[in-house]
């Protein structure tokens, strides 16, 4: 099969780039031919670059001709879209099908409907605007400014029931996603739930948690993420804490650690967050957004680290519910926390039952069979000898 994968690159990159990176890894590794086209927003932060986006965000993308023209010329059965905003829109899904592909679309966030794609505002959870109904964005300013809040609630309300229209199959990360996404505007029956991908290497042997010796945070540095409850958390709890990441929350999480054992490493690369993480007796994810499959918590689970999570969006069920805590309760925090530190053999066991939940969600043939499920009821006509896993 030829997939073609299309993907708007945010400013910064994220899980939503690795994802993507993953995805064409696994469907190569099985034989089939994949494409990827990228358009970026870096470079859109100019005069001339805001006045690009805001024209293709009202029009619904820009030269979907080179989308079609690629459908054609190498015979594209499947295009995969990811980021569709600002530069490919609902006109790139458009194009593809007219050009003979069936078109899937997979949502990493809100951004269907919400302008700043977390669905997170005012230090809770923020669900204002549905469906077309992108108002409240635009009352609120998420984006910053009127103007360009103006252009994202017109823009959002415009593309969204076109770009349902012109999609054959959608994927979510979390059944939670799905469900909330679906009170939100979009159509359940059509749309499937399939975990971030993680390569064979990821997945390490027996944990070694029970050897750790301090927990750990991973993720950019904005209060969404929580990471001001795991510093109270560690803190109470007399356990040593890393964070790896950066981000505008940093200068606060400095503040709030105060004379505590908090480490804040800065942005590390793969090889050191691996080692870093090797010497973790676990890790925390005390989101007050709603993540789906953050690779962060993924990673950590396939290398056999215990996690302990926030109780909203696709957490829960990455992670079980008894490894998941209300987000506010800092105090509950600290009482998990110190009890894992107090026990390192149930941090071993609960590594180990990590790593499992983790294979059983992420490992490659079950994310491939997840998309060639997918890719069928999409209406791709697929090879009947082909691989399903």
């Amino acid at each position: 099969m030829v997939i073609l994968l299309l993907h708007n690159r945010y400013r910064q990159l994220g899980g939503e780039e690795r994802s993507v990176a993953e995805q064409a890894e696994l469907l190569r590794d099985r034989g089939h031919r994949v494409e990827l086209l990228e358009r970026s927003s870096d470079g859109l932060d100019s005069p001339r670059g805001r006045a690009r986006a805001a024209q293709a965000l009202l029009r619904g993308g820009e030269d979907e001709q080179e989308v079609a023209a690629l459908v054609r010329r190498l015979g594209v059965e499947v295009v995969h879209a990811h980021n569709l905003h600002p530069l490919f829109g609902f006109r790139a899904l458009q194009a593809a099908r007219a050009a003979g592909a069936r078109t899937v679309l997979q949502l990493h966030n809100f951004r269907l409907v919400c302008a700043i794609a977390v669905a997170y505002r005012d230090g809770a959870v923020c669900h204002r605007c549905s469906g077309r109904n992108t108002l409240p964005g635009l009352r609120l300013r998420c984006r910053g400014g009127l103007a360009e809040s103006a252009v994202y609630a017109a823009g959002l309300a415009r593309q969204q029931p076109r770009i349902l229209a012109a999609t054959d199959r959608f994927i979510t990360l979390s059944e939670a996603t799905r469900t909330e996404l679906g009170a939100l505007g979009l159509p359940l029956e059509r749309t499937d739930v399939i975990s971030n991908p993680l390569p064979q290497r990821a997945f390490r042997g027996a944990s070694q948690a029970h050897h750790g010796s301090y927990a750990l945070c991973v993720g950019r540095l904005v209060p969404e993420k929580g990471f001001d409850v795991a510093v109270r958390a560690a803190r109470a709890a007399g356990v040593p804490l890393k964070i790896a990441g950066r981000g505008p929350d940093e200068a606060r999480l400095r503040r709030l650690s105060g004379d505590a054992d908090v480490e804040l490493l800065g942005q590390v690369d793969r090889a050191e967050l691996e080692r870093v993480r090797s010497g973790a007796a676990v890790q925390l994810a005390p989101s007050r957004c709603e993540e789906q499959s953050p690779y962060a918590v993924l990673e950590a689970m396939a290398g056999g680290v215990p996690v302990l999570v926030s109780t909203l969006g696709g957490l829960p069920e990455l992670a079980g519910a008894e490894a998941s805590l209300p987000p506010a309760d800092s105090m509950a925090w600290a009482r998990s926390l110190g009890a894992l530190w107090s026990d390192p053999q149930e941090r071993r066991r609960l590594g180990d039952s990590a790593r499992a939940r983790a294979w059983a969600r992420a490992a490659p043939a079950q994310a491939y069979a997840g998309l060639m499920h997918s890719y069928r009821h999409a209406g791709a006509e697929l090879d009947p000898h082909a691989p399903t896993t």
